[in-house]
This record gives C-alpha cells, structure tokens and sequence, in this order.
C-alpha cells in the first residue's frame, strides 16, 4: 500500500495532512507547499510559460504543463479534486478557471474566462445545505485542436472531440463529437466537417 492509500484509509492522518497543506476553509496550498514541494512534484515542458495565474496546485494530485504552452495572466487552475494535465503548444487566455479532473490535448486554444470543471456539487437531499453534500466528481477532456471561445463552460464529465469549436458563451453539458461546431446553451451540434466532401455542414436539428 503506497503512502496516499495510507493516508487516504486514515481519516484522522487524512484531516491532518489536510491541514498542513492547506489552511482551513480554503482551497489555496500554504506558501511551503508552493515553494519547496510542487516545484519537485509537478511536471513543465520546455518553453512553457505561467503568468500571474492562481496555482491552487497540491501534490497529492497531478499538475502537468506541457512544452511551448502558456497560461495567461488571473487564470485558475485547481486540481485539488483531480489531475490536470494541459498538452504541448496549448494557449490557456486570460481569466480561465479550470478545475480538475481536466485533461487538454496539444495544440489547443482556450480564450478568455472559460470555466472548465470536473468537480461538481450534489443537491438532491433537501433536509442538507448544499455545501455539506458530497462532490461529485467526473474528468473533462478536451482532445487535440480544439479552439473554445470566450465566456464558455464545460461541465464535468464532458469529452470534446479532436478539432472541434466551442461558440462564445456556449454551455457545454453532453460529449462533441470530434470536427464539430458547438452553441448555444444547452450547447448542440450546430456544423460538422465531412470529409467525403471536404465541407462544414450544417447539421438541421
């Protein structure tokens, strides 16, 4: 049994180590946490950049960069539910929050204040603030090429297919097949590329 199983299967070392590294109530790792443990435990590619961005990083999960990519200034990124793993050559824009389990393909780009979370709230016992119910939690992939534009969500449990492009203020609730167009809020299927004519076609829903 490895050391997180251990403290994982201890609840009381579990709120302890919890405690350590991260002060109660919030989801921001202690200042010792960021400075001499993530820099060891996390993984950056080559050339990747990270500007004045919110690491709610722990080690307990898994945070990679991959080479040649860039997070912009005032983004979240948060895998304290789940890994977050972002791909080679991927643009994350400015003001994005993505909350893992994410994982985002190479050659990506997400634009400006784009929520992305794996992580979700139950609600259904009424008699229990939300708050104290359990999360639920389902990983997000966005595959290779994908462009999702400004203002848009991704809820848990998504997949995005490769090259595929998410409108501006779409809410994204159900799978995109790869080489799709996606709007609206519940977002649809809107275009697809077909290659026998090598086209976007409209898709009349």
């Amino acid at each position: 049994m490895g050391l997180k199983e251990k403290i994982n299967g201890n609840p009381t070392l579990k709120k302890l180590v919890h405690w350590m590294l991260i002060p109660t109530g919030e989801a921001r790792p202690r200042l010792w946490v960021k400075l001499f443990v993530n820099p060891f435990v996390h993984k950056r590619g080559k050339g990747s950049k990270i500007g004045r961005v919110r690491m709610d990083v722990l080690p307990f999960n898994k945070f990679e960069l991959g080479s040649r990519s860039t997070i912009e200034d005032y983004c979240t990124i948060n895998n304290g539910v789940g890994d977050v793993f972002i791909g080679d050559n991927t643009l994350i824009g400015m003001s994005n929050v993505i909350i893992g389990p994410v994982t985002i393909g190479n050659n990506v780009i997400f634009a400006q204040n784009i929520v992305a979370s794996g992580l979700n709230h139950e609600y259904r016992d009424v008699e229990t603030p939300i708050s104290l119910q359990k999360t639920i939690v389902a990983p997000i992939v966005v595959e290779d090429e994908c462009w999702i534009a400004a203002n848009s969500v991704i809820t848990s449990g998504v997949t995005i297919g490769k090259h595929s492009v998410i409108a501006a203020g779409a809410v994204v609730t159900k799978n995109v097949p790869p080489y799709s167009v996606a709007a609206g809020n519940p977002a649809r299927v809107i275009k697809q590329y077909d290659f026998s004519v090598k086209e976007w076609v409209t898709i009349k829903n």
